[in-house]
């Protein structure tokens, strides 16, 4: 999760308090795969996709409340719905997903070459390599979109203020 915000400053819903864990449901859901039905597996994509949205329409209201001339509203509005949707959509979905879905297939896949294990073991074993995967990619991957979208999207804004984004 983010760092706390400074004392005085408005908390976040969506980044400094639990609701930010949702956007981590589908990486839960990637490490279960093996032992789950695939509709569990697309229900935690659909509570991690719900929470990108939710994001991306909550920084585009805070962007349209905040106080300045009419004539830059709907860019300055624009710009934090589609930077939020696009970075959480990446670092928060569509990445880690990815990378969790690739840990879990390779370990399950070793397992089975490489042991005589069970298979619910091998199963077991699969689903706490991916869930023990994702504190550790978070933050890799948040500063990776950061630095990919500052190379690129971000480079087509106006110059108004970068969103906050992570």
């Amino acid at each position: 999760m983010s760092e706390m915000p400074p004392r005085g400053a408005e908390r976040d819903l969506f980044r400094d308090t639990w609701v930010r864990y949702l956007g981590y449901a589908n990486e839960v859901g990637e490490a279960f795969r093996s032992l789950v039905p695939a509709a569990v597996v697309w229900l935690s994509y659909g509570v991690s996709s719900s929470y990108v949205l939710a994001d991306a329409i909550d920084k585009g209201k805070k962007a349209r409340d905040m106080p300045s001339p009419e004539a830059g509203r709907s860019t300055r509005v624009t710009v934090a719905v589609v930077d939020t949707f696009v970075w959480q959509a990446l670092a928060s979905v569509a990445i880690p997903g990815f990378t969790i879905n690739r840990v879990c297939a390779a370990s399950l896949y070793v397992l089975g070459t490489a042991t005589r294990w069970p298979l619910a073991v091998r199963k077991w074993t699969t689903t706490t390599l991916g869930l023990l995967v994702i504190p550790i990619i978070i933050h890799p991957i948040d500063r990776s979109v950061d630095f990919l979208l500052d190379s690129s999207l971000r480079k087509l804004y106006p110059s108004v203020e970068k969103p906050s984004s992570s």
